[in-house]
């Protein structure tokens, strides 16, 4: 076996997932370029494409979510955990590694299982104000637990949890674009208000629902936007804004690739309240309004919310009220000067720096502390 360091990064299954893994393994190249990381994912997810593309080699497992409303569904879920989990422990046997990260997502289960089963130190990174089921389970054996809010201790051993803040995309605070510029690359007015609506990376049917709904209010009222639908939404919204006449205020996109540029564009931000999102617009400073997902699990994006609308940095709107209120909501705070500049000043309190690098420090230190226990 070489003397390099042997790092599993396990998870995914969206962009929230996939941007801090990819984050977290950088930031270990940086520390020891001679680390080998092998990433381990869920097949036909996301990261199949993502991590190839940025570098690293994956091994997909046949893992699935449990289907929560129709329990029969379940049998084949069940059989794909143990098929995975079996995977999980031949990678793991003949990668030998160090340590085992987990990043949340369908794979970081059967990987971390298994390692912890197995001897190997594991690490989790919790993003949520609310912990997910798996994660607390695999916190009894792991090592360390990197978290992003205060009070986790109501779920893990205190003694474990690591405050590290959720690592974001790589050079999120690189822009090199002025204001002006970023408007302009998306076609737009660099004299008017602009309003950036994104669903997260595969999109949000109510966020669309309510800019389709909308088109004669946006249409008056003086403001711009940049409306990212998401894929599987992009042909019904290219349907809906050439019928409303294909309105120049209104930049319609699937998927934004220079994240920087929207951001810099936008003078305010509506999106869902993923954890990853939220980290990133503490970090920029932006004025978001939040629509919670109400599909995701132990209703976690509500309480990532309301620990921002609880310290005034962010405005709330249930999805459920989002048809009715939330286009007009975005068009009223755009122009209202103060009220940007106060939810921009505090929720930027709430940034942490440097999340990728002081978990990438731990990771190392695990994975050495073993490899000297285990070297012969």
């Amino acid at each position: 076996m070489s003397d390099n360091l042997h790092i599993i990064i396990s998870g995914g299954g969206t962009g929230g997932h996939i941007f801090p893994a990819l984050s977290i393994a950088n930031a270990i190249k940086a520390i020891r370029p001679d680390a080998e990381i092998l990433f381990v994912g869920a097949e036909g997810r996301m990261e199949m494409q993502r991590v190839p593309a940025a570098g690293y080699k994956i091994i997909g497992l046949p893992v699935a979510g449990f289907d929560r409303k129709n329990l029969l569904k379940n049998f084949s879920v069940i059989i794909k955990l143990i098929r995975s989990q079996m995977m999980a422990r031949k990678i793991i046997k003949d990668f030998n590694p160090h340590v085992a990260v987990g990043v949340g997502g369908y794979a970081s289960g059967p990987t971390l299982k298994m390692a912890g089963a197995m001897g190997i130190p594991t690490l989790i990174q919790e993003q949520n104000s609310y912990a997910g089921v798996t994660n607390k389970l695999l916190a009894a054996k792991a090592e360390k637990i990197c978290v992003a809010y205060p009070g986790m201790e109501r779920f893990f051993d205190k003694n474990k949890i690591i405050m590290t803040g959720n690592p974001v995309r790589q050079g999120l605070l690189d822009c090199k674009m002025s204001k002006e510029e970023a408007i302009k690359s998306f076609g737009l007015d660099p004299n008017k208000k602009t309003i950036l609506i994104v669903g997260g990376s595969l999109g949000a049917r109510t966020l669309n629902n309510c800019v389709m709904h909308a088109l004669n209010d946006i249409k008056q009222s003086g403001v711009q936007f940049i409306w990212q639908t998401g894929k599987f939404y992009i042909e019904e919204a290219r349907k809906c804004y050439s019928n409303a006449g294909s309105p120049e205020m209104l930049h319609t996109t699937d998927f934004i690739s220079d994240m920087n540029a929207a951001y810099t564009a936008a003078d305010l931000v509506v999106s869902r309240a993923g954890a990853g999102s939220i980290s990133e617009f503490c970090l920029l400073g932006k004025p978001v309004i939040l629509v919670p997902s109400p599909n995701v699990a132990e209703d976690h994006q509500t309480k990532n919310a309301m620990a921002l609308v609880d310290k005034d940095a962010a405005i709330y709107i249930k999805d459920s009220e989002a048809e009715e209120k939330l286009i007009k909501t975005a068009i009223e705070l755009a122009g209202d000067e103060a009220k940007l500049e106060a939810l921009s000043t505090n929720i930027k309190k709430l940034a942490f720096h440097n999340s990728a690098d002081i978990i990438a420090q731990e990771v190392c230190k695990l994975a050495e502390k073993y490899k000297k226990e285990h070297e012969h």
